[in-house]
């Protein structure tokens, strides 16, 4: 969608549950128009645990990683710039109303369980109901994930249905051949986004995922389900 990435952006409103700068936008190229959502860096908030880097970044690696393993959950997220400076694009996703979040992220399925892994890959410590997003067609898209690729083992998530079990043959392929993209040159723009300490702690988990073939489980020395829950 090249729009996102040359439309001029006008801003519409602010999300006003977000905790840094979370914008409802317009993208137009003159002819077509787009919403999505922008977040500029100049509006994010120090945090003491991710001194390096910044959240619009991570949230692109997030996303160039979920496009590896093939489970297209995350929308797509550019970085550029935009009236209030440099930051993160994304499309934005009208989600399906009738569907039940507190009832639906609760269930054994299948779209949800690529989500649980992909937070295990990019260590993800805020995975929240309220970052489900069904859309009318039934796929499942996530969003926010500026908080992602600790170097320590800070998992945090609502999705705690497949902890312990067997991690299936089509999803350690998918892991092995995200291993080869991330070694290889199809991911070299993560060296840009991450720290080489948290590139690596990213292959360790991969690697440890592969290895133990199973989902892991809540980290007793860390809180491992965020709150708000929602």
């Amino acid at each position: 969608m090249k729009i996102l990435e040359v439309g001029e952006i006008t801003v519409e409103g602010r999300l006003v549950d977000a905790s840094n700068a979370t914008l409802f936008v317009e993208i137009s190229d003159g002819s077509t128009n787009v919403k999505a959502i922008y977040k500029p860096v100049a509006g994010e908030r120090p945090l003491w645990d991710f001194p390096d880097g910044n959240l619009a970044s991570r949230e692109r690696a997030a996303y160039l990683i979920d496009q590896a393993l093939g489970f297209n959950h995350i929308p797509l997220t550019i970085l550029r710039d935009g009236p209030f400076g440099f930051g993160m694009v994304q499309r934005w996703i009208d989600v399906d109303e009738e569907i039940d979040l507190e009832l639906h992220f609760r269930k054994d399925d299948p779209q949800l369980r690529e989500v649980a892994l992909l937070d295990a890959v990019i260590n993800n410590t805020d995975r929240k109901i309220g970052h489900l997003l069904p859309d009318r067609d039934g796929h499942l898209y996530v969003c926010d994930h500026g908080v992602t690729f600790h170097i320590d083992d800070k998992l945090r998530t609502v999705l705690w249905q497949w902890a312990g079990e067997k991690i299936n043959q089509m999803e350690i392929n998918a892991l092995e051949n995200l291993l080869v993209l991330i070694n290889g040159d199809d991911l070299d723009e993560l060296k840009s986004l991450l720290t080489e300490d948290e590139i690596a702690a990213l292959i360790l988990r991969i690697n440890r995922l592969i290895e133990m073939k199973t989902f892991p489980e809540p980290n007793p020395e860390w809180p491992h389900i965020p709150w708000p829950p929602f």
